[in-house]
Parts: structure tokens; C-alpha cells; sequence
């Protein structure tokens, strides 16, 4: 007996020894793996990357950047059973352990043992926490060590964080697959829904993901994604957080999901959205655009968007052609699968309802197209054709834009199109606008492009912008890069520096030819009318604005002077430096849309300076807002107490004023005369008051129109990327006029007809149309003409020629040529 206490003696004491000796090495372990510990703390002010998202004026998603789709949300937004589906799959004892897990340890410990030498990888058992450690803190690496640390640090982090501060860190960090991380961007790229439209199985497959997102993608890996799924189901089940009747209706449930594009979403606003991020790169750099979780509003309407691209492209797809039928895009082998084939031909996916097509077979009367497949979530060519038919109605347009048929109607649909051929179509119409069902018609990408602005008078802000013809086909933004020459809608320009100056728009000058010696080595510069030949001689400003009469632009701009017209389009914002060349005066500079628009609404709002601007407000992740495009200060709009009758709020403007008010309204009227008996009168058919100028630059490379209406202004040009003749008679009112025409009717249709504002001080007399002269009773048609205060239309005045008595023109040297009738005189000088 003694020996046996003896022995159980030396046991405790070898067992306490060996004890000690283990807590020491446990001890020694953790304090070895605890010096090198990453500073956990960091965790409390934690920013993770975040895409920013832009939105229209109406809060629309346009667009997301980022590196990784994120959305931050707080753990107080997310569902309790979108929680209790990732508790399920991942950990469902979160809320009770420590930070480990002893009995997923243990049995993780087991199949290690199991597995040794089969090369598996180690199942992890890891806990939440564990995971925000490692994914937060530490490597991927598969190591004693990293999980060692792993465990050490979550425990740390149990003690310094709140379960749901852990949970919320996590659910918003994970990677879910798709380049999706958290669940917030996840549930809008698999689902195209916010967390809270979840439904149990769309939650049960998120949770799902965090193992092995690749493994379970949705379409490669269909069949075990679902499987997983319904694991995550059944464990939600098994625990008590759903309902068994819910579990079996989820299981059944399909695993839809609907594909989410990163890039623009509000249709036709690609160019804008474009811009906006380049904005914002610029404001702030490249790491607030792509993780700064900034929210953009934007001045976009997409109404007035879709009015805007639908008209634009409409209007070059009509332009483009009457030039005639150029071919097909590219050419195919149609036999065996033509779906694969033409599936791997690059399409526009920006020009619905136009789609890319093959021809398969062709007759006399009708071609069989089948339209190109589109491609699931997993990249795979669709398995489903869809096929069609052109007739002889669809391809009527296509004449043939060159060889011994050109220009000649075609009479059979096989002249146009050929096996193989790669094309555009769209579904035919009827007159009514009714659809043909099953017949299309043919399109071609046009050749010509061009631009619009659509612009608030008021505020600068850009309400609508089209950049080209397609984003997908060319990226250059032809709105805002494109410098071209604007012609003739520079003109009104030239006129507001006159009107500023003592002119009025009954001041008469000689339209006559005319010589400008523009001196040694250069020659002699002969402008000349659009119409060549054909001159009106004395003519009021008014009617040559109308007329759009280039040797009146000339002789004005000789009589003011080059450097004043410089310093209004400085002013104005059209050139930062215009040379002091005449022909300058005609609008030869080069200037963009955007520039072009932002001066005629100087026009439209009575001559206030205007900032075009496509922001109107940004806000940091924190929902503080960091950019305001308005700057006005708004008097009494603050009110602490609430309403007590109080004074209205005063909007305090201390924009500066570019332009006399009536300056501004007497070119706002001349231009409305522009649109009624001018070079813009298809405006007419708006029905609305519209002023606005057209533009065509020398050889016909360019088409432009600006106009506006007193709430709204347009611009538009169309050419060529690369220019060149756009034919003869390819003027500013005949090609961009219509467009904005078109445009204007869908925008103003609900609209009333509002007059321009007239300013205090104009006096509006009753003169003669054509002599400016005050109107008598002999005179014939007659207009209110708009004056200053100190001015008034002239009652009579001589003229001194500058042509003989057959028309034919004299040449005068320039100091001698200054031909301008002035209110009140009785000379020309």
C-alpha cells in the first residue's frame, strides 16, 4: 500500500511537472506568435473599398466604378434571415463562442488526422471572427502559424469589438464571387435586388458563396450551387430560424439570376456617364473614384436623355442613308452552327432595337436572317436561334452608295444582300407605328456622326448630352472633344458685341460683295453669301441675322472691331483667344458644343454667366457633401422652428452679368425671327417660342443649329469625324435644324407656350419689316422691334452705293469700306 501511495505520489508530481511545463510552452507559444500580431485596433476605423455610384436627377442609377464592387451596409440594414443564413453556413454558434470554436476545432482536428497523406486541404473550422482576422489582418497562407495567429487575434477581437460590429465587418468584406464583395453588391449582381427584396433561397445561395464562390458559380457549376443551397436551407431548418414548408418551397425554387452590368444602367447615357467620371477623377483622383464610396447626383433627366439619343441618331441614321447602301458589316460561312460563328463577331449593344444579323438564304423577295445569340452569366453562346425575315419594304432605302447602280432603287432584295452577310437590322413598322411581325428592316452603322447638348438656361446644368452615334463604337465624346468650326451660329455673337455698342437691330448695312486686301503674301479675301451671287443690298441686322448674310457679318465686325468681338467670345466662353482675323467673325474658329450652348444660354436667361456643370451634388461615404454646383445663397430657407409665417426665401444670384439684359432679349428676338422666316423656319413646327441661330462652315463639313426655348436650350452639330463634304445643301437648316425640331417636340410636348421674357427698360416699336424705319401707313408688313432706352428706329435715311447701276461689284480699299446706316442719321459711312 505504502508503495503504491508512493507511486501515485511520483504520478501527480511528474503530472504537475509535465503541467507546468505545458502551460509554460503554451504560454511561451502564444507570447512568441503574439509579439508579431498585427494591430487589431485598426479594425475601428476600418474603410473598406466602395464603388461610387452616379445617379440621374431623378435618382436612377447611371453608372458604378470601383475595383471591387462594394456596397457598405450597416449590420442594423441587413435582414435578420439574410444574417441567419450566413450564421447557418458559416457559424452557427457566432453569438455564444469566444471567437473559437472548440467543437468545430475538434472536429477539424479529426479529419486532418484522417486525411494525412491524401494531399486534401485541410477543412478550416474557422469562425467568423477567425475569418475577419485572417481576411482583415492576415495571408491565405495554409500554415499552423497563420491559424495560430488567426486564433489569437479573434479572441483579441471579441474582447475590443461587439458581436454585430464583428458580424457587420464581415458580411461586408467577404469576396461572394462575380467581383462582388459583401453582400450588398452581391445581392445586385446575382439578383438585381436590394438585401431586404431577398428572398429565403436567394439568401440561402449568398451564404453559400463565401466557401468557394468559383466552385459555385451559377451557371458553369449549376447543379452543386444548388446543392449547396439547399445545405444552407437545411441547416436554417435544423436550427429553427425557418419553417419546414419554407425550406421545401425554397428548395424547389430555380436558381435565377439576372445578370448586372458595371457600367452605365439608364439607357443612352453612356457619353454622360462617361464624362461625370472623368469629372470626378479629376476633382478627386483615381482612389476616391474607385473606393471612396462617393455618391453622385448628376444633372441628368433621363427623359429628356432617351428624346435626346432617339432624335440625334435618328436624324444621322436618315442623313446617312439617303448616301446609299455601303455593304455589310463583315461576311460569314453560314453552314453548320452560323449562331457560334457570328456570336464571336463583335456587336454594338448600345443601338436597340437595332441587332446584328447573318443573311442565311435570299430571293427576290425576302432574305432569312437569324439574329446573333446572345451569351449566359458563365460567358456560354445560347443555344437559342432566333431567325427572321427582310422584305423588300425593309431594304427599299439601300440604294447603292457607288459602282453602275448607284444611286438607282433596288427592285429585289437579293441586289442588296447575299448568304453570309453581316448586317443590322430592326423590326419594320408600319405608318402607324405598329410592328410587322417577323419582318425587319435593314440598317448600317452610319458614317457621319455629330453631337447635342441639352442644357438649363438658369443653372448651366446639362440636362441631356449625346456624344456620337454609339459609346460601344467609339468612346470619343463629340459633345464636349470634338472642336469644330461652329459657322454662322457664332454670328449672334458678333451682333450682341454691335447691340452693345450703340447698334439696334434696325441698324441698316450694305449687303453688296465685297474685296478685303488681307495684305502682302496673303491675298485678297472675297466672302461671299451661302446663296453666291444673290445680295440684298441696304438691310437691316435684324433680316441679315435671318438671312444669315456673311458680308453683313464682315462689314459689322469692321466697324466694331475684331478685339471687342475677341472679348465677347472670351466672355461668353466660345474661344479663349480668338484671333483678329475677319473671317474669325464667321465663325472659322474651332469650339465645341458644350461651349456653344453654355453662350446661347447667356442669351436665354438675360444675360447672366452660366457654368455648365454635369454634378449637381457629391457626398463622401459618410453622406456629407463635399461639391455643390449651386452656389446661390437662399435667404431665409433655413428654418429651425418650422413654418411661422415667415417672409418667403430670396435666392441671392451674384453671378456676374455678361451681357446687358436687353442686349440679350433684342438677339433673343432677332433670333426668333431666325426660326420664322429665316434659315431655321422647320423650328415652326415645335409650335412653341423658339429663337435660335443655324451654322453650316465652309465646303459643308459641319451642320449646326443652337436654339432654345425660355426654359431649355439645345445645340447640335453634324459631320464627319474626319471632315468632309457633306453634300450640297447640306446646311445647318436642313440637317441639325430637324434634329433639334424633333428633339424640341417630344421635350416641350407637355410644356406651355411660354413667350421670352421681356426686360424693364425695352420699348418695343412698331417698325418696317424689311426698312427698319419707323412703321407709317404706307408701310408694309410691319414687326415689334425691340430698343434700349435713347434709341429708336430711324424715320428715313440715303444710301450710298457700292455696286454700278448693273450690280456688278466695285472694289474699295477697306479704310473706305465701312457701309453701316446708324438710327438717326441720314448717311451711310
Amino acid at each position: 500500500m505504502r508503495l503504491l501511495f508512493r507511486f501515485m505520489g511520483f504520478l501527480f508530481a511528474v503530472g504537475t511537472i509535465v503541467f507546468l511545463v505545458g502551460v509554460a510552452a503554451v504560454a511561451g507559444l502564444i507570447w512568441h506568435y503574439s509579439k508579431d500580431l498585427p494591430d487589431y485596433s485598426q479594425l475601428q476605423d476600418y474603410e473598406p473599398p466602395v464603388m461610387t455610384r452616379v445617379h440621374a436627377s431623378d435618382g436612377s442609377l447611371l453608372g458604378e466604378y470601383s475595383r471591387e464592387r462594394r456596397l457598405y451596409l450597416p449590420i442594423q440594414a441587413v435582414p435578420k434571415m439574410v444574417i441567419n443564413a450566413f450564421l447557418a453556413a458559416e457559424d452557427k454558434n457566432f453569438y455564444e463562442h469566444g471567437g473559437i470554436d472548440y467543437q468545430g476545432l475538434a472536429r477539424a482536428a479529426l479529419l486532418y488526422a484522417q486525411n494525412i497523406g491524401s494531399n486534401r486541404r485541410p477543412q478550416g473550422a474557422s469562425t467568423i471572427t477567425q475569418q475577419v482576422a485572417k481576411n482583415f489582418l492576415l495571408t491565405n497562407e495554409v500554415s499552423f502559424t497563420r491559424k495560430i495567429k488567426e486564433a489569437l487575434l479573434a479572441m483579441r477581437i471579441e474582447r475590443a469589438y461587439s458581436k454585430d460590429r464583428i458580424l457587420e465587418l464581415y458580411l461586408n468584406e467577404i469576396y461572394l464571387g462575380l467581383g462582388a464583395y459583401g453582400i450588398a453588391a452581391a445581392s445586385l449582381v446575382y439578383f438585381d435586388k436590394s438585401v431586404n427584396e431577398l428572398t429565403v433561397a436567394e439568401a440561402a445561395y449568398l451564404a453559400a458563396l463565401p466557401k468557394a464562390p468559383a466552385a459555385l458559380h451559377p451557371v458553369r457549376n449549376r447543379d452543386r450551387a444548388i446543392e449547396r443551397r439547399n445545405y444552407v436551407l437545411d441547416r436554417l431548418m435544423e436550427n429553427g430560424w425557418i419553417k419546414q414548408a419554407d425550406a421545401d418551397k425554397a428548395r424547389k425554387d430555380p436558381l435565377a439570376v439576372t445578370s448586372r452590368a458595371n457600367a452605365a444602367h439608364t439607357f443612352a447615357g453612356e457619353y454622360f456617364a462617361e464624362e461625370v467620371r472623368r469629372d470626378v477623377f479629376e476633382r478627386y483622383g483615381e482612389k476616391k473614384l474607385y473606393e471612396g464610396g462617393l455618391s453622385v447626383r448628376t444633372t441628368l433627366d433621363p427623359k429628356l436623355q432617351v428624346f435626346a439619343r432617339q432624335t440625334m441618331t435618328a436624324g444621322l441614321v436618315r442623313y446617312d442613308e439617303a448616301q446609299g447602301w455601303r455593304g455589310p458589316v463583315n461576311k460569314i460561312d453560314v453552314s453548320g452552327d452560323w449562331g457560334l460563328k457570328l456570336a464571336d463577331v463583335k456587336s454594338l449593344n448600345d443601338v436597340s432595337p437595332w441587332r446584328m444579323a447573318v443573311v442565311l438564304e435570299t430571293s427576290d423577295q425576302s432574305a432569312r436572317i437569324g439574329f446573333q445569340p446572345g451569351r449566359e452569366l458563365g460567358g456560354a453562346v445560347s443555344k437559342e436561334r432566333q431567325v427572321g425575315l427582310i422584305t423588300l419594304d425593309g431594304v427599299r432605302w439601300a440604294k447603292a452608295a457607288s459602282g453602275p447602280s448607284r444611286g438607282k432603287t433596288p427592285t429585289s432584295v437579293s441586289q442588296v444582300l447575299s448568304p453570309g452577310d453581316i448586317i443590322y437590322a430592326d423590326p419594320l413598322v408600319n405608318k402607324d407605328g405598329s410592328r410587322v411581325e417577323g419582318q425587319y428592316r435593314l440598317r448600317q452603322l452610319p458614317e457621319v456622326s455629330g453631337a447635342m447638348v441639352v442644357m438649363d438656361p438658369w443653372t448651366g446644368r446639362v440636362l441631356a448630352m449625346v456624344g456620337g452615334f454609339s459609346f460601344d463604337q467609339s468612346q470619343f465624346n463629340r459633345a464636349t472633344q470634338a472642336y469644330r468650326q461652329p459657322g454662322s451660329s457664332f454670328k449672334p455673337l458678333v451682333y450682341s458685341a454691335a447691340m452693345d455698342n450703340g447698334y439696334t437691330p434696325s441698324t441698316v448695312v450694305i449687303d453688296a460683295p465685297i474685296e478685303i486686301d488681307q495684305g502682302q503674301g496673303i491675298g485678297v479675301w472675297r466672302p461671299e453669301n451661302y446663296s453666291t451671287g444673290k445680295y440684298y443690298g441696304p438691310t437691316t441686322l435684324r433680316n441679315a441675322l435671318q438671312r444669315s448674310l456673311n458680308t453683313v457679318t464682315v462689314r459689322l465686325a469692321q466697324d466694331i472691331g475684331m478685339p471687342l468681338i475677341g472679348e465677347y467670345a472670351k466672355r461668353f466662353g466660345v474661344y479663349d483667344d480668338l484671333p483678329n482675323y475677319l473671317s474669325y467673325a464667321l465663325g472659322a474658329g474651332e469650339t465645341t458644343v458644350m461651349r456653344m450652348v453654355t453662350a446661347y444660354s447667356m442669351f436665354a436667361n438675360g444675360g447672366r454667366r452660366v457654368k455648365p456643370t454635369l454634378i449637381d451634388r457629391i457626398q463622401d461615404r459618410y453622406g456629407r457633401t463635399i461639391f455643390k454646383h449651386d452656389q446661390r445663397e437662399c435667404r431665409g430657407c433655413e428654418a429651425p422652428e418650422g413654418w411661422k409665417n415667415q417672409a418667403e426665401p430670396q435666392l441671392v444670384d451674384r453671378r456676374e452679368q455678361v451681357l446687358d439684359a436687353m442686349t440679350a432679349y433684342q438677339i433673343t428676338s432677332m433670333m426668333e425671327g431666325v426660326v420664322q422666316g429665316g434659315t431655321a423656319t422647320v423650328i415652326r413646327e415645335v409650335g412653341k417660342p423658339i429663337a435660335g441661330k443655324t451654322g453650316t462652315t465652309n465646303d459643308e463639313k459641319d451642320a449646326w443649329f443652337i436654339g432654345f426655348s425660355p426654359d431649355v436650350v439645345v445645340g447640335i452639330y453634324v459631320g464627319y469625324d474626319k471632315p468632309r463634304n457633306l453634300g450640297r445643301g447640306m446646311t445647318g437648316g436642313h440637317l441639325a435644324a430637324p434634329i433639334a425640331k424633333d428633339f424640341l417636340k417630344l421635350a416641350l410636348a407637355d410644356k406651355p407656350a411660354v413667350p421670352f421674357r421681356v426686360p424693364a427698360g425695352i420699348k418695343l416699336i412698331r417698325v418696317d419689316a424689311k426698312s427698319g424705319m419707323r412703321a407709317g401707313p404706307e408701310s408694309g408688313r410691319t414687326i415689334l422691334e425691340a430698343f434700349k432706352p435713347g434709341t429708336a428706329p430711324p424715320d428715313n435715311y440715303s444710301v450710298i452705293g457700292v455696286a454700278d447701276a448693273d450690280g456688278r461689284s466695285v472694289t474699295v480699299p477697306p479704310e473706305a469700306d465701312r457701309m453701316i446706316l446708324r438710327p438717326g442719321t441720314g448717311g451711310l459711312y
